[in-house]
């Protein structure tokens, strides 16, 4: 069975809560959730964490464990070299996902060190980016 992992980052812990004019008001769980039941031939395993290295550490394991990861870095898309690196050094290929769009947001959210060295970046889109990535590494087979 095709495992991939859906690794979230800082602060999306709140999802659901925290200003659902820009990010929804569905909460974490309920997205996925509603992406297992979508994809019930693939394993998807989750981890959300607000520590950066934490976020490396799942990346590093993912590697040996997980065919790809749906990551969704938060604010550290913008900040962390570390995730970056980390992307670019596990070989399995990372589908970047933003629920809002960045580049229609403020100036220093326009920039990601993560989507540069990821197979490829969804933002804009909501919980569907989500499921665009899941599709988007099942078809890799």
């Amino acid at each position: 069975m095709l495992r991939i992992l859906i690794l979230n980052g800082p602060n999306l812990n709140l999802l659901g809560s925290r200003e659902t004019d820009i990010y929804g008001s569905t909460d974490l769980e309920t997205l996925i959730n509603g992406l297992r039941e979508r994809f019930p031939d693939v394993l998807l395993e989750h981890m959300q964490s607000n520590v950066e290295g934490e976020l490396v550490n799942a990346l590093h394991e993912a590697r040996t464990r997980h065919a790809g990861v749906v990551f969704n870095p938060g604010g550290y898309s913008h900040t962390s070299v570390a995730l970056r690196d980390a992307v670019a050094a596990i070989g399995i290929p990372v589908v970047e996902v933003h629920l809002s769009n960045l580049l229609a947001r403020e100036p220093f959210r326009h920039t990601s060190l993560v989507g540069s060295v990821a197979a490829g970046s969804i933002m804009g889109m909501g919980a569907a980016g989500y499921e665009l990535a899941v599709r988007f590494l099942s078809g890799l087979r």
